[in-house]
């Protein structure tokens, strides 16, 4: 909080969180979902699979007292639980779920992204049926097409409040359109095919669509029958803090959603 001629205010002003569907409250397309990669459930989530015995379920979940991200007013998240993967951990397999923001969305934020010492913070609540380390990412298409990986360890069946601080970057591009401008999301699994021991973590670099993504992955929540991965309270805002959450009204979420998707009922 900043102090202003001697009164409390608060700095948790409106419009600071970039990411839509964070609190996981509206899903036009219905309650839950399976496919190789598509939009199955919650708004503005995202999908991908490949290479998998049995897709994962996508699917809005209701939160109750029991879960700490209740008491911080969040009633849905979104939960993965994954299919059987009969053929275990194969080298080409991954699955991950991300949203990915408009390019100029981000160009307009406020971040200074090319500079080293302009930042923002990503913040959310996670939970998993499986203790392992889980790897996020950011990445950003435009220009040279970097990416940003990062790691965070969960035990099992506890809810964990996750916050990045990252810095920009002067190979960081956001061109001022409507396309794809930075992709934020969890990477569930990937295979070997897509990893390396030498990657660093919590820096940007450039992404070869290869190797270059994370460091090899645990595979124990990708071989385990129907683990469970859920995921609220998604808030990616400009600056070095993490602000509490920016609850935004039903209303004003599913309007945001509906410039991508909008469901119309026959009267």
């Amino acid at each position: 909080d900043i102090e202003v001629g001697g009164n409390l205010k608060t700095n948790n002003l409106s419009g600071r969180n970039l990411i839509i569907g964070g609190a996981m409250n509206v899903a036009q397309r219905g309650t839950s979902g399976s496919g190789a990669y598509g939009y199955y459930s919650v708004d503005r989530w995202y999908n991908f699979n490949n290479g998998l015995d049995e897709n994962p379920t996508i699917a809005q979940a209701d939160l109750t007292s029991s879960d700490t991200p209740f008491s911080s007013g969040f009633r849905n998240s979104l939960k993965v639980t994954n299919g059987n993967q009969t053929s275990g951990a194969g080298a080409a397999d991954q699955t991950f779920i991300s949203t990915t923001i408009e390019a100029q969305d981000i160009a307009n934020s406020g971040w200074n992204y090319t500079s080293t010492s302009s930042y923002i913070t990503l913040s959310f609540w996670v939970k998993a049926s499986v203790a392992q380390t889980y790897y996020g990412f950011l990445k950003a298409p435009d220009g040279s097409n970097y990416i940003y990986p990062y790691s965070f360890a969960l035990s099992a069946n506890t809810w964990t409040k996750v916050t990045k601080t990252i810095a920009g970057n002067s190979n960081l591009q956001f061109d001022n359109n409507n396309g794809a401008g930075l992709e934020v999301g969890i990477y569930l699994f990937l295979g070997t095919n897509f990893t390396d021991s030498g990657v660093s973590l919590n820096t940007w670099a450039a992404y070869g669509g290869g190797t270059t993504r994370t460091l090899d992955q645990t595979s124990t929540w990708y071989t385990t029958n129907d683990a469970t991965f859920a995921l609220t309270g998604v808030q990616l805002e400009v600056g070095s803090i993490a602000t509490e959450f920016e609850h935004r009204s039903y209303g004003e979420e599913l309007a945001l959603c509906q410039r991508y998707y909008e469901r119309l009922e026959n009267e």
